[in-house]
């Protein structure tokens, strides 16, 4: 097993019996005190975030991980499928693996999935999705101050605020970020 020190970002350990990836990590030597590394981790199953000390020389379990870009095929009754373009193998994962990932997710739509030993365990999306918009309000001729926005829903069920000039069955950009809208695709 590696010691503390050779732990990286973008890796994924076992911690307390649960995999978790580390998002950053730091190597520090506090004057005359022994090396520490502070880990900054995502517990993938939860998605609670933590940050924990390791000793230096402490052995930590890194997990065998492989990312795979698969094509979100379609959702029922809480479940969300995925195919591999490649073999056709199919994966399903719950809404409560996916969390908010569920609101960007639109049919053909290509996602890297993480698995760990063979378990797909997180999804992540590219920085901006295009969506199609089913409901929105008319704008209010002469309402044209300053950045005056409406809400309008999406093919996914998430609610964005946009420009009085989108309309429905338009195809929009959103962030997957902050779930902003971006303009129009």
């Amino acid at each position: 097993m590696p010691a503390a020190n050779d732990i990286r970002r973008g890796q994924v350990i076992k911690f307390n019996g649960e995999p978790h990836l580390v998002m950053e990590t730091q190597h520090r030597t506090p004057g005359n005190l022994r090396a520490f590394v502070q880990v900054k981790m995502r517990n993938l199953r939860y998605g609670k975030a933590l940050d924990q000390r390791f000793a230096s020389t402490e052995s930590i379990e890194v997990l065998p991980t492989d990312r795979r870009t698969l094509e979100f095929s379609y959702a029922d009754r809480g479940t969300y499928a995925f195919m591999d373009p490649e073999s056709f193998e199919q994966i399903e994962l719950s809404e409560e693996t996916l969390g908010d990932v569920k609101n960007y997710l639109a049919p053909n739509g290509k996602v890297d999935v993480l698995f760990v030993d063979g378990v797909a365990l997180s999804v992540d999306l590219p920085s901006s999705v295009t969506l199609k918009v089913t409901e929105s309000a008319d704008g209010i001729k002469g309402d044209t101050a300053s950045n005056v926005q409406k809400p309008a829903t999406l093919e996914t069920g998430l609610i964005v605020q946009v420009p009085l000039f989108i309309k429905e069955g338009e195809l929009i950009k959103v962030s997957t970020i902050d779930g902003s809208y971006m303009g129009r695709a």
